[in-house]
């Protein structure tokens, strides 16, 4: 798919790597790009679509789909991360997670399928990440998060085929954002990591892994658990 002159929607899109999905769209010719944000005001990029946009309302969510009926491309962004643990950690952060990670993109997906199937088939981006593959206890509930978008991306990639919408999931390490301020380690810049997703959406490539984190942890899914994790484990220093 070429994106010169494509109609675009990002969300999450005020900062980090929603931002930085904005600021390449419009470098590779995009007609159009919606900006999505909880906060529409924080959405600062010039020449931009901004809408209100929680994915976890699925009033908004409609609404959005209501709005941007010429989209033809879909850039599921908006995530959080608390930190929370599954056994002893706080069930409504938790939710919170699953609500957003999980539940966002797929109300997303759902509202703007017809949309893209108007529009000629399009694309649907997920960015999900490595903890799709692998977890640590203090990162319980987004690893868990994130290997739902991981089958969410699998799932739709096939229900969409008949209608020629292009799915691609782009799983990464860390990422030099205010997500991973906190967190030490090899960190590859926003603009690598949109930059390899954009050019699968144009080449046609249905997974990215963006770092070498993330081709380490995909390469041992095969193993033994135990084996895996102690090979995760190890590289992790812990």
């Amino acid at each position: 798919m070429d994106l010169k002159g494509a109609v675009v929607l990002v969300t999450g899109a005020n900062r980090g790597i929603g931002a930085e999905f904005v600021e390449q769209f419009q470098r590779r010719g995009a007609a159009k790009v919606y900006a999505g944000a909880r906060d529409a005001a924080s959405i600062t990029a010039d020449g931009v679509h901004a809408l209100e946009l929680d994915v976890t309302d699925p009033a908004q969510v409609t609404a959005a789909a209501a709005a941007a009926g010429d989209v033809q491309v879909l850039v599921n962004n908006a995530g959080i991360s608390t930190g929370t643990s599954l056994v002893h950690g706080d069930e409504a952060a938790i939710r919170r997670e699953m609500d957003t990670n999980f539940y966002g993109p797929l109300l997303m997906t759902r509202a703007f399928a017809p949309v893209l199937a108007s529009n000629g088939g399009g694309a649907i981006v997920n960015v999900v990440s490595a903890l799709s593959w692998f977890t640590v206890p203090s990162a319980g509930a987004y690893a868990a998060s994130k290997a739902a978008t991981w089958m969410l991306t699998d799932s739709t990639r096939l229900e969409l085929a008949s209608q020629g919408t292009h799915v691609v999931g782009v799983h990464m390490g860390l990422v030099d954002t205010d997500m991973a301020k906190g967190t030490d380690g090899p960190k590859i810049a926003p603009s690598e990591l949109v930059g390899a997703g954009l050019d699968a959406v144009e080449s046609g490539a249905q997974e990215v892994l963006a770092d070498d984190w993330a081709k380490f942890v995909k390469a041992g899914l095969a193993q033994d658990p135990q084996a895996r994790y102690a090979q995760i484990l190890g590289a992790l220093g812990a």
